[in-house]
């Protein structure tokens, strides 16, 4: 399922990695909307699924935004995020805001690229592993990247954010 003969156009997201010198993999699948959420794309690559991770947007009572990236297998628990985010209470971005606030869409949102540098917060459960797979800004495609660099690339935090 790896491409490396086809053309990626390249996303927000991977020109972002590019231009901090970040090495990445990409990983092609056939989107489908009955199976966008990270459970949906760890069927397309069993071998990776543990390190699969999504990215969430929410808004704050602050009307701040705040990204999550999380297992994709995983719960928010909004009271975690909103205490590490400083909020008093936290929701999921309205889908119909997705794409103005971001620059992206539902089933392609990546931590990286968005139109501003959103407060990003990665699971603990990230530590994990030395390299974690999120949506690199485009349905269908994914990256696979260093966790630290990552994390790094969007100055992101590391809190205990789901159930």
């Amino acid at each position: 399922m790896k491409d490396k003969k086809e053309k990626i156009h390249k996303t927000n997201a991977l020109r972002q990695l590019d231009k901090n010198k970040i090495p990445y993999t990409v990983h092609t699948y056939e989107w489908s909307e009955d199976k966008s959420g990270g459970l949906g794309v760890a069927e397309h690559f069993p071998e990776l699924a543990e390190r699969i991770f999504k990215t969430i947007v929410l808004k704050g009572k602050s009307k701040y935004l705040y990204v999550c990236v999380i297992h994709g297998y995983a719960h928010l628990d909004l009271k975690k995020v909103a205490k590490a985010c400083g909020e008093k209470n936290i929701d999921l971005l309205p889908l119909s805001e997705l794409e103005k606030e971001t620059g992206y869409v539902r089933g392609g949102c990546s931590p990286v690229g968005m139109k501003k540098l959103y407060d990003t917060f990665f699971d603990v459960e990230a530590k994990n592993f030395d390299k974690i797979i999120v949506s690199a800004g485009k349905r269908g495609l994914q990256m696979e990247v260093e966790t630290e660099k990552l994390i790094e690339a969007v100055n992101g935090k590391v809190a205990d954010l789901t159930q």
